[in-house]
């Protein structure tokens, strides 16, 4: 019984000391006990102060004891949807002097009223303040951009004069997008610049700027500049290769007409399509490749370099090159055996042949080998005197133009000597007729047969 008495007791107690720490607020007009003795608030002369999302009031002091606090009423801007004076905030000590209302928003019109209250009755409502929260601030007063700079813009302005100014919203749009982009805030009132880097050549980019107070508010945005970034120099023109020049393809190109142009890149691949590498960084608009391969053949580009280091584009301006192909190889007409004499005799087939190198391989037995070249040969034939017997002599033969540069080898042709030199010393022997050169002839030493007058060999 008795823990149940101080239960009730203590919760009774708990909502005595709820209801005394709750705020008053001002009783309906149908329940409001007015005492036209309570004394009303007066301002001080400067008693409101307003600005962008706040407004401060200032008034005497309330001397009246009976006075426990004021209330403050409020109505929001006519475009809301509170029309009249609603109460809002309560103050419950008669010896405060002043309130600041943050919540309101630039250039918005408000209206006040104060009552003060005593224990069990309120005096009446005082007359209405009206007030207008300032506009938001301006950006600043003057902005200017620098264009025509190499994949950068560079932006400056004249500090804003206002000394609650602590830092700037730089802002960025290009012509294909719809919203502004926020790129950095700068801090410092007095910065006066902004460099953006990393841009598009010869793109079009705008900006503006946003100042930013200490107490969290933001301007609206200033004037709005154009940068265009400079542009990559035009590209190489009329670029040609040689197809025909030994151990070498030569390139040309027009000379750059770029008042700031710095030098040329080369690059070269084996494929069209690339990979290119960069080979040279030149002056002049030629250069000379030397490659020792014959017809050997590259792909060519070549970009402009300005003096900011821009590139033209190259990848449309492929051109092919090479290097002096072979000349054709000789065709042999034939390989004729006559006593202890080889003579092969071919055709030319380029008019680039000035000589010819002869490949002679004698072969005795399976391991006896032996290869000989003749060179400078004039001519389209040559012969060997010194036929031994036994012996498979195979002929292969090069033309050589004026360059030095030697073609592939005809095709072969093959002789095969009798085994005795006497047969072959024999003195009305005949020509041992040669075979085509796509057929190489061999003449075997036991289809001879020895003659008692005269040698006749022709029907091999």
């Amino acid at each position: 019984m008795k823990l149940w008495i101080l239960s009730s007791s203590l919760t009774v107690s708990l909502l005595i000391l709820s209801g005394c720490s709750s705020t008053p607020t001002p009783s309906s007009k149908e329940n409001a006990v007015i005492d036209s003795s309570l004394p009303s608030v007066e301002l001080t002369q400067h008693g409101v102060i307003v600005g962008m999302k706040s407004v401060a009031f200032e008034w005497k002091s309330i001397k009246d004891p009976k006075v426990k606090g004021i209330y403050i009423y409020k109505k929001a801007p006519s475009g809301k949807s509170v029309s009249e004076l609603e109460y809002f905030k309560t103050i419950k000590n008669r010896y405060k002097t002043h309130f600041v209302d943050t919540d309101v928003m630039p250039d918005e019109n408000y209206t006040y009223a104060f009552q003060t209250f005593s224990e069990d009755a309120q005096a009446r409502r005082g007359k209405e303040i009206h007030v207008q929260t300032l506009p938001v601030l301006d950006s600043v007063s003057w902005i200017h951009s620098i264009t025509g700079m190499p994949r950068t813009a560079k932006i400056i302005w004249r500090p804003h004069s206002n000394q609650k100014v602590k830092a700037y919203i730089i802002e960025r749009k290009t012509l294909e997008d719809e919203k502004w982009e926020q790129l950095e805030t700068l801090y410092g009132r007095l910065n006066a610049e902004y460099i953006d880097e990393d841009l598009k050549d010869n793109y079009v980019y705008k900006y503006r700027l946003r100042v930013l107070t200490y107490d969290g508010i933001t301007s609206k945005p200033s004037n709005v500049v154009k940068v265009v970034t400079k542009a990559t120099p035009t590209s190489v023109k009329n670029i040609k290769a040689s197809t025909a020049l030994p151990h070498k393809i030569s390139l040309t190109w027009s000379a750059s007409k770029e008042k700031d142009f710095a030098q040329y890149y080369l690059y070269r691949s084996e494929n069209i399509k690339g990979p290119y590498e960069l080979i040279a960084k030149l002056y002049n608009n030629k250069f000379v490749d030397a490659i020792q391969e014959n017809g050997k053949s590259y792909f060519y580009r070549v970009s402009s370099v300005d003096k900011d280091g821009l590139e033209s584009e190259s990848e449309r301006n492929s051109i092919q090159g090479m290097t002096l192909v072979p000349p054709a190889p000789p065709a042999i007409l034939g390989a004729n055996l006559k006593g202890s004499t080889i003579k092969v005799s071919w055709k030319n087939n380029s008019i680039r042949a000035t000589s010819y190198i002869v490949s002679q391989k004698q072969k005795k037995g399976w391991f006896d080998e032996s290869v000989v070249e003749y060179e400078d040969i004039k001519g389209n034939s040559f012969t060997y005197d010194n036929v031994e017997p036994n012996s498979v002599y195979s002929y292969v033969v090069y033309a050589i133009d004026k360059n030095g540069i030697k073609s592939d080898a005809s095709v072969e042709v093959k002789v095969v000597s009798p085994e005795s030199t006497e047969l072959i010393e024999a003195p009305k022997a005949e020509d041992i007729k040669a075979r085509r050169a796509s057929k190489p002839v061999e003449v075997e030493a036991k289809d001879i047969i020895a003659p008692t007058e005269d040698l006749d060999l022709s029907g091999l």
